[in-house]
């Protein structure tokens, strides 16, 4: 993976986190594996997505502008050991340095404080003081929109940890987050331990847009269907449905079936639009084009002039 995560996503370092989400779902759309097939897509999506789960969160973020490329290997509550065991001493900007196995290789490249006294005032601290509760953590959850559209229950497995059993509401929508309590960081003595945020992600699809809660999916039609009317079958994250295509449709026209959208546990559904597109046979065989060329004899319409 790429360790310029701002570069990955084309951002200054300055970027708001408007900016990182708006860079985020351009590049997304562009190399998800699903939509594209060059072969070097899905590692360049692997990279966004690394850079923009770790932009995307100020703490990480905070982490990853200090200490670089080395920033997983810093404890999550480093600056609180810090802190806590300098008393506010020290002054200069603490550098990270990695340490040996166990704590136990030294410490070096910190400016303005002694470390060994640092950290060994902080254990003894911490073996006599209050317990300290753990930290929250986040991970995102990548669905599709049919997954997100049911919901259900899912085994999970996070970064090689332990696994995780999740209720996902039917309805999810992209950026909401599922609570998972008790699974985040440790904590010591009798503190209680964080939560753990599941980020939820829709996929980009090739079938279906997404606007809040409403869907929209392309209605294929034949020319004779959009003309006269028809009743034609529709896929829906749901399932297929019917939909009564009104005389006289064409590219563009856009069939409202409500409550079709994605569930809301909490209130309306949003509604499904099929959008119609008007198909024409690649080939004609010699009755259709017969056809094709005495309406074209007998018909006025000219849809550069409607």
């Amino acid at each position: 993976m790429a360790d310029d995560f701002y570069g990955a996503l084309g951002v200054a370092k300055t970027a708001s986190a408007d900016e990182i989400q708006r860079a985020y779902r351009k590049l997304a759309r562009q190399h998800h594996p699903d939509v594209n097939s060059d072969p070097a897509a899905e590692e360049r999506f692997k990279e966004i997505s690394e850079a923009y789960q770790v932009l995307s969160d100020p703490e990480q973020r905070k982490k990853y502008d200090r200490f670089g490329a080395d920033f997983r290997r810093v404890p999550d509550d480093f600056d609180e050991r810090v802190y806590a065991g300098a008393g506010g001493r020290g002054g200069g900007r603490v550098r990270y340095a990695q340490a040996g196995p166990g704590f136990g290789g030294g410490f070096e490249g910190f400016e303005g404080v002694d470390i060994e006294d640092l950290l060994g005032g902080f254990f003894r601290d911490r073996g006599s003081g209050g317990p300290i509760a753990g930290a929250d953590q986040e991970a995102e959850l990548e669905l599709t929109v049919e997954e997100a559209y049911r919901g259900g229950r899912r085994h999970l497995s996070i970064a090689g940890g332990p696994g995780y059993d999740v209720d996902i509401p039917a309805g999810v929508l992209d950026g909401q987050r599922i609570r998972l309590a008790g699974q985040g960081g440790r904590a010591s003595g009798n503190a209680a331990p964080g939560d753990l945020y599941l980020v939820v992600r829709i996929k980009p699809d090739r079938r279906y847009r997404l606007s809040g809660r409403d869907i929209t999916v392309e209605l294929p039609v034949s020319p004779w269907e959009a003309a006269l009317g028809a009743t034609v079958p529709v896929l829906t994250p749901g399932g297929e449905v019917k939909v009564r295509v009104v005389p006289g449709s064409s590219t563009g026209r856009r069939l409202r079936l409500r409550g079709e959208g994605m569930p809301n546990p909490k209130g309306e559904p949003g509604d499904l639009y099929a959008e119609v597109r008007v198909m024409v046979p690649k080939k004609l065989g010699k009755r259709e084009r017969e056809l094709f060329e005495e309406l074209a004899a007998v018909s006025d319409f000219d849809p550069r002039r409607t």
